[in-house]
Parts: structure tokens; C-alpha cells; sequence
């Protein structure tokens, strides 16, 4: 990934991005060509791995991997219109962009086709993301053997991390007059997400 110095992300911004992710397009080179996923995964820092499960009718977990395989992983992301920058006014040497948050995760895949394995994931999944609803949903709210059959329609993955590539493009090579008005821009364009994350990342 390109990733011009003032759009790269510190070591802790990569982690935060992979703590609260929700889902990510896993790729693998396989004999047949690229093949891509999208996935719920989980970051598990201290193992520095993504768990998380594929359909057991999905061929992909099935063939094997040529190289690492890539864990596609995005943050807010937003049209920045050249309109919102104070330079249009004094210049008008603007162009249209986007800004975004994306990492690029590089590992080895691992498949465990391991009902107790997956169900370990499964809960740890529906964990985070049931954490903080007023009446959050648990495995053990299914019946038990429901629960048996669906782990059996699953099969799980690890991508052990080997090195993350992240791009943090939130305005920070624009003047400060140039990201007030983009914060401003998008908040009223409903981008509230890119906006707070401009916000926070304004040099």
C-alpha cells in the first residue's frame, strides 16, 4: 500500500483500527486465482492474530494458499468535496479526494475445522458485539442443540500477523482553515464518523 508519511498510523492507531472493526475482506492467492471473503474477525492482541469463521459451504476455506493472506480492514471512509476547502477561496487550486481509514493485514491462514475451537470464537465474537445493548444476545440463549448444528455449518480461521500496512488519509497535508471546513463538510453531509476522526487526527 502506498502510504505517504503524514497518512501513516502509529502502532497504537493500527491496534485501536483492529480492536473495533467489525468485519474485513479476507484474500488468498489460491491455484484458481484470487479468492475473497468478507469475514467477522476478532483481533486477539496478545496472540497478534484475526480469528473468525467461513460457511462450511463456502469453498474457500478449502483451497489451499499460495501466499500470506491479506486481511482487508477499513475504518470510516467519505468524499471530501474541494468546495468545503477556505483555499478554494483565496486560490482555487483544489481538487476532489477521499479520506479513509484502511489497513492492510499480511499473515498465515490456518483453518480449524474443531466445533469446540469455533464455538470459542463464536461466543468471543458475540460478545464484543453484543457488549453495551440494553439486553444483549448470548450462545446460551439458543438451545443447545440448535447450537450444535449451526457450529457444525462453520469451520474456523486464524491469520497469524506478520506485518500490517495502515493509511490514515484524514485531511492532515491541508491547511487548518482547509480540515475546519472538511469537518464541517461532512458533518453535514451525515459522514459524522469521517468527520470526528479528521477531527482527531488533524496534525
Amino acid at each position: 500500500m502506498y502510504v505517504p508519511a503524514h497518512f501513516a498510523a502509529d502502532d497504537e492507531a493500527m491496534h485501536e483500527l483492529l480492536a473495533r472493526h467489525r468485519a474485513a475482506d479476507l484474500v488468498t492467492m489460491t491455484p484458481d486465482g484470487l479468492v475473497a471473503t468478507m469475514l467477522p474477525f476478532i483481533y486477539d492482541r496478545s496472540r497478534n492474530v484475526l480469528l473468525g469463521h467461513f460457511a462450511r459451504n463456502n469453498d474457500h476455506w478449502k483451497q489451499p494458499v499460495l501466499v500470506d493472506a491479506l486481511v482487508i480492514v477499513r475504518g470510516p471512509d467519505a468524499y471530501v468535496s474541494p468546495a468545503w476547502y477556505a483555499s478554494k477561496r483565496e486560490h482555487g487550486r483544489v481538487v476532489p479526494t477521499w479520506n479513509y481509514i484502511t489497513a492492510h493485514v499480511h499473515g498465515t491462514m490456518t483453518v480449524y475445522d474443531d466445533p469446540a475451537w469455533v464455538e470459542n470464537v463464536v461466543r468471543r465474537l458475540s460478545d464484543l458485539h453484543e457488549a453495551g445493548r440494553a439486553e444483549p444476545w448470548s450462545v446460551d440463549d439458543a438451545p443447545e442443540k440448535f447450537v450444535s448444528g449451526q457450529l457444525r455449518a462453520i469451520v474456523g480461521v486464524e491469520i497469524a500477523i506478520k506485518r500490517i500496512e495502515a493509511k490514515f488519509k484524514l485531511s492532515q497535508n491541508r491547511p487548518e482553515a482547509d480540515v475546519d471546513g472538511v469537518i464541517t463538510g461532512l458533518t453535514a453531509d451525515g459522514e459524522e464518523a469521517t468527520a470526528t476522526a479528521v477531527a482527531q487526527h488533524r496534525r
